[in-house]
This record gives C-alpha cells, sequence and structure tokens, in this order.
C-alpha cells in the first residue's frame, strides 16, 4: 500500500448518528424496501431485499439498511461517473452488497471509507479498490456488536447520552433465514490505497479531493467536487446532535475540522447518516458546535 496508487488516478487541484433514535420506525414496502419477507429468529422479520436505494439526481444514489437500528443505519453513496464510480462507505456487512446492489460494482468502482467504525466499514472487503486514511484501522477493525452494551464499550459511548436508549438488540429486522447478530464480526478490509489531505479521485468527469476532517475519528475524511460544491461527509457532520467523546475522538481537532467545514463553499453536504442538507444547515451546525465547545472550555 502505497500512494503510487493514488497517482494513477490524477486529477484537478464521527460523531455517532443519532438521527431519529427517538422517532425510530419500522421501515416497510411504502418506505422503498422492496423484498419477500418473513418471520423469522429473534421474532424479527426477515428481508430478502436488505438495501433501499434512493436515486437523489446528478448521478447520485443513496443506498441505506431499513433493517437496522438508526444508531447504525449508515448512509453508502453511489456517484457514477464517466471512466469509473465512486462509493463512500459500504454499510454494517451484514448482507452482501454484490448481491444486493449489483450496479456498485458495474463501473470500476473505487470505495472511500469515510472512517472505519463498522457501519461504515462492513462491506468494504468486496471491493478490489478501498481507499481510506492511515489513521483508521482498516486492516485491523475491532470486532463490532450488533449489541448495545458491547458496542458501546468497544466504542466508549455512553447510552445515557442517547435520549432514548437504543433496544439491546440493534437491528429491527433480519438480512436472512437462519441469520445470529450474536455471530457478527467486523471483516478487516486493508486499504489498497492510503489517502491524505489534498489527494484527488478522478472518475472521469468529475473529480473529489479528499479532505482530512479529524474529531469523530482520527482519520475521518471528506470528498468535496469543488466544481459542483458536493461534499460527502461521513460522520463528520450530519444535522442532529454530535458525539465526539468516542474512543479515538478528540474535541480540539473537530473545533479546527468545524472551522474549516464552515468556510467551505458547499451548495449540498451529504452525510454518513441522515438526509442531505445545504450550505445554511452545514454552517448553523458548525457555527452552534463551535460556540458550543469553546463555551465549554472556557
Amino acid at each position: 500500500m502505497t500512494r503510487a496508487c493514488c497517482a494513477l488516478l490524477p486529477g484537478p487541484a464521527g460523531p455517532f448518528l443519532l438521527k431519529d433514535v427517538a422517532r425510530r420506525r419500522r421501515v416497510s414496502h411504502a418506505h422503498g424496501w422492496i423484498g419477500c419477507a418473513e418471520v423469522g429468529d429473534h421474532g424479527l422479520v426477515v428481508h430478502d431485499g436488505w438495501f433501499r436505494t434512493v436515486d437523489l439526481g446528478d448521478g447520485i444514489t443513496r443506498i441505506d439498511e431499513p433493517g437496522v437500528h438508526p444508531l447504525l443505519r449508515a448512509n453508502i453513496w453511489h456517484a457514477r461517473g464517466r471512466d469509473r464510480d465512486l462509493v463512500i462507505d459500504s454499510g454494517l456487512g451484514v448482507a452482501s452488497l454484490r448481491r444486493h446492489v449489483p450496479a456498485l460494482f458495474e463501473h470500476h468502482p473505487v470505495l472511500v471509507v469515510t472512517h472505519a467504525h463498522l457501519d461504515h466499514l462492513g462491506g468494504a472487503h468486496e471491493f478490489a479498490d478501498r481507499r481510506g486514511h492511515a489513521g483508521e484501522p482498516m486492516a485491523d477493525p475491532p470486532p463490532g456488536s450488533l449489541h448495545l452494551a458491547p458496542l458501546a464499550a468497544e466504542l466508549g459511548l455512553d447510552p445515557s447520552l442517547l435520549g432514548e436508549t437504543p433496544p439491546d438488540l440493534l437491528l429491527t429486522d433480519l438480512p436472512g433465514p437462519g441469520y445470529d447478530p450474536r455471530r457478527y464480526r467486523l471483516r478487516p478490509a486493508p486499504p489498497t490505497c492510503l489517502l491524505t489531505d489534498g489527494d484527488h479521485i478522478e472518475l472521469g468527469d468529475r473529480a473529489f479531493r479528499v479532505l482530512h476532517l479529524p474529531g469523530h475519528t482520527p482519520g475521518s475524511i471528506g470528498l468535496l467536487d469543488e466544481s459542483d460544491g458536493v461534499l460527502f461527509s461521513g460522520d463528520v457532520v450530519y444535522d442532529d446532535f454530535l458525539l465526539d467523546e468516542l474512543i479515538g475522538s478528540s474535541i480540539g481537532e473537530y473545533l479546527t475540522t468545524m472551522e474549516r467545514l464552515h468556510d467551505l463553499p458547499v451548495r449540498v453536504v451529504h452525510p454518513g447518516h441522515g438526509e442531505s442538507f445545504g450550505l445554511d444547515v452545514l454552517r448553523r451546525i458548525a457555527a452552534d458546535y463551535i460556540a458550543q465547545r469553546r463555551g465549554d472550555r472556557r
């Protein structure tokens, strides 16, 4: 793994999501999740159509896992390019992306992992071209868990901060018959190329600049299309309460990251969890965080 592989693609110059934790609901066919269902073990419904896709236009699709509790229900982003496609993050890995969403693999995809938490790294092993920051343990991640107590211990998460405490099992449905959540383990996915701030990923007709945005984790990164003002932010920023005291988090680095984000020329932010939003919301989130945390330090 060297930066040489990045040079083959020349181009122009997470707090954990809490969104909808207090408002969680079961997602059904009416919400775009299509597939056959049956009652399985643990009293949960088994769905064979595990992933939900939403076409946002401009060659961008959002994919998520409705059968996952909102705490771990992350966005997978698919940006289509002329010469190759870009995939940002890869979900929990409880169901195969290649099997359920084959379109992700049809056009020489490069996968960028914004950070190595389980809900973003889980399916990365399915991709041949995997990229991430050296500060993220993609090659040797912690095992992860779909149960709240061991996951909270692993992440350094205080469940009392979540408002409504999530249930023990962080799945609301099952990805297949006989699936046992107790056997979940996050699979290693060593990066085939390491990314640093200022690198570019070229898709032929669009390019994304890598932004190192530490704070949620040491190696958190975002991707910015400077020509169109599109930012994929991972878990660094989303429109909800931000957790910045996990193992590996740094409030000091988060403050620097938020100052940087506040001044970015962004049109739309596609976050690691939840809905997309515009520049005004980004600046509000960044300003509120800076004011709160700088106040806490006085």
